[in-house]
């Protein structure tokens, strides 16, 4: 199993099996990871004798030691296959507990010590059930699920003031065992609009379903991640919050999105299609008139039922529903970073500084609407009001070392020499940039920047560029870059005069013809 998977996907592993009680193929989907990948981590934290919650000293490099200990040899399995029909019976079973197949593997090993391991058990039951191509019916039990999707029409908003028409979504969710419905209109498909309807809809029923089943898992990961592509950060660490588990409906598969899909048809005949003829010239307006539409939709009684959506949630699904937290998630985005020399972070174009201890260390940032927390291996490390002040630093006195005795190898003047093998303009420019800052060490970063600048365009270049910059009084990294790309070092500047070219010609007597 590859050390790659990173800790924040091993963490909630283990929160959705041990919080959750979910099955390996339920995590499998949530995680977007294979089945066998899930049952292998598992069983590790078993055999490492993990319980949940972690214990809150154990960081990363620990719980990594424990999950993948030195290597054991192994005996090699014997060929008895257990019963697969008393498996698939036992799996099915509600007796007020959740069958596992990791269960069902541990009684299995009891009986035969030298059988299949975990990954190679459930191949075989997997093989054993496409031959029987078993028809699941899909029944709903209280409080467990949220069926979640934008449905395919929009609805047109008027800017009164300008006459603009913009289109906004519907988002619809749905409770499986009740279909008590939720909806509201938003300006966005994107990331931020897609949190808050799930933040809405928990609140509408006053509860959270164990589980969450978005029809398509785009909307969870529509702002990309480079080193976690497949589930959005912001999205996990919302159902970490809400204590729920994201399992995506599968691709191909009509019966998990059957749900869904008819909570949308209904959003559309009974929100959508009643307000076609009304004009609309607020989101405010249209989620008003929405609301008044949902108390009918939920109140209306069932056809071939007895009771409505309505009775049905405070028969079923009130008493089942997990309690909601105590805040409202706050909207936060997840960003990779890695500290310069100067123990500081950019974060939109803004510095945020972290113990100096950290310097060319990898960290995460969360950034909310008013703070930037920095986070390394998990832990929080530092926390700032957040700003929106471009090219500025905000700095805490505790992140600093004594009298930067942790950078004595980049003084302030072994940088000025650094600069000065390219030219003494460079150095005159370096020099200014950090007598400019109100600590020298919030200038390393543009000071490096420049200097690498003769690697791409060269010391003369550099030089030429640098002394063009003392000249007109503009000495920053941007503006000398911005030289080098638009070739200004080679050309006069207001105040230079260009010399004087002689061109050599027959007809140019030159100077001897006027020889005394």
């Amino acid at each position: 199993m590859a050390k790659e998977l990173s800790m924040r996907k091993i963490h909630e592993i283990l929160r959705l099996h041990y919080e959750h009680g979910l099955s390996g193929r339920q995590i499998a989907n949530s995680c977007q990871i294979a089945r066998s990948t899930v049952g292998g981590y598992i069983t590790r934290a078993v055999a490492a004798g993990l319980t949940w919650p972690l214990p809150a000293e154990l960081d990363e490099e620990r719980l990594y030691r424990l999950l993948f200990p030195s290597p054991v040899s192994v005996q090699a399995p014997s060929e008895h296959l257990p019963d697969m029909a008393y498996l698939h019976k036992e799996l099915r079973r509600d007796n007020g507990g959740k069958v596992t197949l990791q269960l069902l593997w541990e009684e299995y090993k009891q009986t035969d010590p030298n059988g299949y391991q975990y990954s190679q058990f459930c191949e075989h039951y997997r093989r054993w059930l496409r031959k029987v191509n078993v028809c699941l019916r899909q029944d709903y039990r209280a409080g467990e699920k949220m069926f979640v999707d934008y449905a395919g029409q929009k609805i047109a908003i008027q800017n009164p003031e300008t006459g603009i028409t913009s289109y906004a979504s519907l988002f619809v969710a749905v409770l499986g065992a009740s279909n008590y419905t939720y909806a509201e209109a938003t300006a966005t498909e994107r990331l931020p609009d897609w949190i808050q309807s799930h933040v809405h809809a928990w609140e509408y029923f006053h509860g959270v379903a164990q589980i969450t089943v978005p029809d398509n898992l785009k909307a969870g990961v529509t702002k990309a991640c480079r080193y976690e592509p497949d589930l959005n950060p912001t999205y996990q660490e919302l159902a970490t919050y809400y204590k729920t588990a994201v399992i995506p409906a599968r691709r191909k598969k009509p019966k998990d999105k059957a749900k869904v899909e008819a909570g949308v048809l209904i959003g559309e005949r009974w929100i959508l299609a009643v307000l076609r003829h009304r004009q609309f010239f607020s989101l405010a307006e249209l989620n008003q008139a929405i609301a008044g539409l949902l108390v009918k939709l939920n109140q209306k009684p069932f056809k071939k039922m007895k009771g409505s959506r309505v009775e049905w949630y405070r028969e079923l699904d009130v008493p089942a529903l997990q309690p909601l937290p105590e805040r409202p998630y706050e909207y936060g985005e997840w960003k990779k970073s890695r500290v310069n020399i100067d123990y500081h972070v950019e974060v939109e174009e803004h510095y945020y500084s972290v113990p100096y201890t950290l310097v060319k260390e990898e960290v995460d940032t969360r950034l909310t609407a008013r703070t930037v927390e920095i986070f390394h291996k998990g832990q929080r490390v530092a926390a700032h009001a957040r700003s929106h002040m471009k090219y500025k630093s905000t700095t805490l006195e505790a992140h600093r070392p004594k009298a930067h005795r942790e950078y004595l190898a980049w003084p302030p003047s072994r940088i000025i020499a650094w600069a000065g093998k390219t030219g003494t303009f460079c150095a005159q420019v370096v020099e200014r940039i950090m007598a400019e800052k109100p600590h020298p060490e919030m200038g390393y970063r543009s000071c490096l920047g420049l200097i690498r600048l003769s690697d791409l365009y060269g010391a003369e270049r550099v030089e030429a560029a640098s002394k063009r910059a003392l000249a007109t009084n503009v000495c920053s990294y941007k503006s000398i870059s911005s030289m080098l790309k638009k070739s200004l070092d080679k050309e006069p500047w207001l105040g230079q005069v260009a010399p004087l070219r002689v061109v050599d010609h027959e007809n140019i007597r030159g100077q001897a013809y006027y020889g005394t």
